[in-house]
């Protein structure tokens, strides 16, 4: 499977980069304000496009313009993390205002610490005026920074494919590509992303999955600290001689507990080792209760389409009368994600290990599952009488698309009567005849 790309925007504050991070995500996500130092953490969404997907990424102002100092400070070393990190950045200027010294502070940081291979779009942003853009766009070029400009406004939404063609072709050069899956025989090694908060034991599950030699050469670090892991890694683990790609990753924190200054960078790259996996491992303290950023990662790593384990480690000196209760307690924490199973393990006495693969097998399969179209369509037949909802019931036709995670086309006549929870009626019948365990299920309705 392919990396997925990183793509920075950077820049000093007030040049627009919420606005056209918003408008490129197509939804209101990162908080616009006047206010100069507004955006503190970097926010992340991913990018799909017909020819790849990449990670955009928001950052904080650089250059100064805020009254807090230590904020200022705080934000001006993980934007520099992004700008050494990212595969493609994105620097905008603002194009009513002459280049300030914060612009040339940026720009001497770029020629400086931005790795020699990686790309520069200089964004000019409000670029509300055509007359002006021209000649401002011919000042950009001669920084010699850039590999090109572009003038837009993304407040309008001038410009705005212009640049989204520049990534795409840019990126493709440093050869970059769509991630395909394929519904065939022929699966390549699949990639298990261990995601969950800090010092729940991934790492130590990773080590004790390994061989004994494979250990000796290259064991997981494993402390009692929370935030031991920074980066995210690959082990290839052999069981009963097929292999796999563990991804043990950083623990993912909540934003406003990110203050060192490498804790955004982890959280970064562990949502791109989920974006890259097939299979995410939400792993959870099985003597914790489930935290927000357990929901959170559950939550990415179904509308990203992963494949769903929920392991609850550390579970050896637990009882069974215990663990029943635990699970009862986790599922109810996590009503949405209710087809993922649950299984309890102890990286210290390897309980659950053998069955970990069997479910990993089966989500592995069931992400490339499809339904033969008369077997679906009889299915569907009688499900439809089972849902109050009439529009449902005149519809003639589903087919599952070629999409991964399994994904049905409903075509109806009035498409946008169909509600959330006639669709969650009909994923829930599915799942009983089907089962599709620890797997997503899509839907679509159109016009038939």
């Amino acid at each position: 499977m392919a990396k997925i790309p990183t793509v920075a925007i950077i820049g000093r504050p007030n040049t627009g980069k919420s606005t056209l991070f918003n408008r490129m995500v197509g939804r209101r996500r990162a908080i616009e304000s006047e206010v100069a130092g507004t955006t503190r953490d970097h926010v992340v969404y991913k990018i799909e496009r017909d020819e790849l997907d990449y990670l955009l990424l928001d950052t904080g102002g650089m250059g100064g313009g805020s009254t807090d100092k230590d904020l200022e400070k705080d934000v001006a070393k993980q934007s520099l993390l992004a700008l050494e990190s990212s595969d493609l950045i994105l620097f905008t200027v603002n194009s009513k205002e002459e280049l300030t010294a914060s612009d040339h502070e940026i720009i001497d940081l770029l020629r400086k610490r931005k790795k020699s291979h990686v790309p520069v779009i200089i964004v000019a942003t409000k670029c509300d005026r055509v007359d002006i853009t021209d000649d401002l766009l011919t000042q950009y070029e001669s920084l010699g920074i850039a590999d090109q400009v572009i003038g837009l406004s993304a407040t309008h939404g001038t410009g705005i494919g212009e640049l989204e063609d520049a990534i795409v072709e840019l990126l493709q050069k440093m050869h970059f590509s769509k991630n395909v899956e394929t519904t065939g025989s022929d699966v390549s090694i699949p990639r298990i992303a261990i995601v969950g908060k800090p010092n729940v034991g991934k790492s130590s599950v990773v080590n004790a999955l390994m061989s004994d030699p494979q250990r000796a050469v290259s064991p997981r670090i494993v402390s009692e600290m929370p935030g031991t892991t920074r980066d995210s890694s690959d082990t290839i683990i052999k069981h009963e001689e097929k292999e796999y790609i563990f991804v043990d990753t950083a623990g993912l924190r909540r934003k406003s507990r990110v203050d060192e200054d490498l804790e955004y960078l982890s959280n970064v790259k562990s949502i791109q080792a989920l974006e890259d996996s097939d299979i995410t491992i939400l792993m959870m303290d099985a003597t914790e209760v489930v935290a927000k950023q357990d929901k959170r990662i559950a939550s990415m790593a179904i509308e990203s389409g992963k494949g769903l384990i929920i392991i609850l480690n550390k579970a050896d000196k637990m009882s069974q009368e215990a663990r029943k209760e635990k699970e009862f307690e986790t599922r109810a924490a996590l009503p949405f994600c209710q087809f993922a199973p649950i299984l309890f393990t102890s990286a210290e006495t390897r309980e659950g290990f053998v069955k970990m693969f069997l479910l990993i097998e089966s989500v592995a399969r069931n992400r490339l599952r499809r339904i033969p179209v008369k077997a679906l369509m009889r299915w569907y037949e009688d499900a439809v009488t089972q849902v109050p909802a009439r529009i449902l019931a005149k519809s003639k036709f589903i087919t599952q698309a070629e999409d991964v995670p399994p994904t049905f086309v409903i075509f109806v006549k009035e498409p946008k009567y169909v509600s959330i929870s006639q669709l969650r009626s009909l994923e829930n019948n599915i799942r009983k005849t089907f089962s599709f365990e620890g797997v997503p299920i899509k839907w679509v309705t159109k016009m038939g």
